[in-house]
């Protein structure tokens, strides 16, 4: 699916435009960016890879536990709530720090054209597989993203930062930005059992300032679910997230063990949605 969203790339360097050619990306001022065997392409420029970047482990932990449909509530609430597209057909779906595309692949029709921004390449491995129409592109969302101005028509930000100037130029006039984040409930009793990362309460106030005067609120709504996980599948999603950054493994398993076996586990995510302002 590479080729087909070149169109909608730039080069990172000189902002020119991109063509696909015997596996390689190249721009018309030679600045050129091979295509890795599992599909994907890096335009992230630099030497130093961004510490942020999630590892092996987190990215298969977030694919065991995705894959089991513990989220699945909040990935049907999410496509509800981005289609159909205004204006009807195909669109242009851009997932702005999209992991391993699990996200982006839920909401896409059949011929929507989705292109997965992460940074980090082992997410991006499963992303450019996540649907036969994702083009996967390494890129740090904190940067000037390496798309064209006006281009998508919906723009995902699930568990992801905010970049509300590069947000506002991607999308096109009236486009949809769709911000998943935690709830202060999400997630308990874990945070306060194991220790994990809380969510602090101004975070949507936050996000609403990050985006303020280039997008309009459009509504916010809230999905939530119980989850009933065992022992495994608890390692699993403290393991997928930030926490895992901060937590002993050893440590975490052995906390897991006081707990009942299965245990009844909260999934609470706000969807904020907003329309690009003209």
């Amino acid at each position: 699916m590479l080729a087909d969203v070149i169109p909608y790339l730039l080069c990172p360097v000189c902002r020119g435009d991109l063509a696909l050619a015997g596996g390689v990306v190249r721009c018309g001022q030679g600045h050129a960016y091979d295509v890795a065997k599992q599909g994907y392409v890096s335009l992230l420029t630099g030497s130093a890879a961004p510490g942020t970047a999630d590892t092996p482990p987190m990215v298969a932990a977030r694919a065991a536990f995705l894959g089991a449909g513990h989220f699945a509530p909040l990935a049907r609430r999410l496509r509800e709530l981005v289609r159909p597209v205004p204006g009807g057909g195909p669109a242009v779906i851009l997932d702005a720090g999209a992991g391993t595309g699990h996200y982006l692949a839920e909401v896409m029709s059949p011929a929507d054209t989705g292109i997965a921004l992460d940074v980090s390449k082992h997410a991006l491995k499963r992303a450019a597989r996540a649907h036969p129409r994702i083009g996967a592109v390494v890129a740090d969302v904190w940067r000037p993203l390496p798309v064209r101005d006006a281009c998508a028509d919906v723009l995902l930000n699930v568990f992801a930062p905010r970049n509300g100037p590069e947000f506002a130029r991607v999308l096109r006039p009236g486009g949809t930005l769709a911000v998943v984040t935690p709830t202060s409930r999400h997630l308990a009793p874990l945070v306060e059992e194991l220790g994990l990362l809380s969510v602090d309460d101004d975070k949507e106030r936050r996000v609403g300032e990050a985006l303020a005067g280039r997008f309009a609120e459009a509504g916010t709504f809230v999905e939530e679910a119980g989850m009933r996980l065992d022992h495994q599948a608890v390692e699993t999603v403290a393991g997928m997230g930030p926490s895992a950054w901060h937590t002993d493994a050893q440590a975490l398993r052995r906390e897991i063990l006081r707990l009942p076996d299965p245990v009844t586990v909260q999934m609470s995510c706000r969807i904020s949605l907003f329309r690009k302002i003209a």
